[in-house]
């Protein structure tokens, strides 16, 4: 399969959804939080315009961040994975660092992604085998080869252990790298890995769905990726990604 007519439905889906999150109707209005996370109105909101979308156009079952899974996934069958506003925390802070997330996996592997930072009206989109785009122009990582060249990104995720000897461990593995950023949007910091703005991202324990997307982007785009899957929770993962396979050791 060539995945474009996919990618047409979820460029739409992910365009509908932003359209509405930078709308003027847009709810910024909390519904409950958990531990470090917020869940807001516009969410829900925004999942449900892409879910109408993905389900109406194709057959494939939906994993989203807001209410889990839709339909039957067979094994090795194509699954969805949406998160439908990814940088929760800076959208309700008004932080411009957000953006909607939808991924079309194949069992383990990615097959396509799109990442829209509506607020920029940046659309990041990618077929695994094919290339990757901002905007119809293509991208690539910049293929600098070392972490004491590279700009790593990374977060710390909401299920992360804060304790000290934590926190020890997180800074023995990016000291080496020469600058560190944390944007508070695992998709938007693939999508800039993909585009050559930044060299390298790692995470640990984060939902898949926060970085579904942004893998395929990545991979699409000439970079090396690898997912492990984590003991924490059935959809968490630990992700490094990055422009030259030399900036980190451990790889699939």
């Amino acid at each position: 399969m060539n995945w474009e007519k996919e990618l047409d439905i979820a460029v739409i889906a992910a365009r509908e959804a932003g359209k509405y999150l930078a709308g003027p109707h847009c709810s910024r209005s909390v519904n409950g939080s958990d531990g470090r996370d917020i869940r807001l109105k516009a969410d829900r909101e925004a999942e449900s315009i892409i879910l109408d979308c993905l389900l109406k156009n194709t057959g494939y079952p939906v994993l989203t961040e807001e209410t889990g899974e839709h339909g039957t996934q067979e094994d090795g069958s194509p699954l969805w994975i949406v998160d439908p506003l990814d940088g929760t925390v800076n959208f309700f802070r008004r932080i411009p660092l957000c953006c909607v997330s939808v991924a079309l996996w194949l069992g383990e592997r990615p097959v396509l992604g799109v990442v829209y930072d509506f607020n920029s009206n940046q659309l990041f989109t990618g077929i695994v085998g094919k290339g990757s785009w901002r905007n119809g122009q293509a991208i690539s990582v910049s293929g600098i080869d070392s972490p004491e060249r590279a700009v790593l990104a990374t977060g710390f995720p909401v299920n992360r252990d804060f304790r000290l000897n934590s926190l020890v461990g997180f800074a023995d593995r990016v000291r080496s790298f020469k600058k560190v950023r944390l944007l508070g949007s695992a998709a938007l910091s693939l999508a800039y890995l993909a585009s050559g703005c930044v060299d390298a991202y790692i995470e640990e324990d984060i939902m898949l769905w926060d970085v579904a997307a942004g893998i395929a982007l990545v991979e699409a785009a000439g970079g090396r990726v690898s997912v492990e899957r984590s003991r924490r929770h059935k959809w968490a993962v630990k992700v490094a990604c990055s422009a030259h396979e030399n900036i980190f050791c451990r790889r699939k």
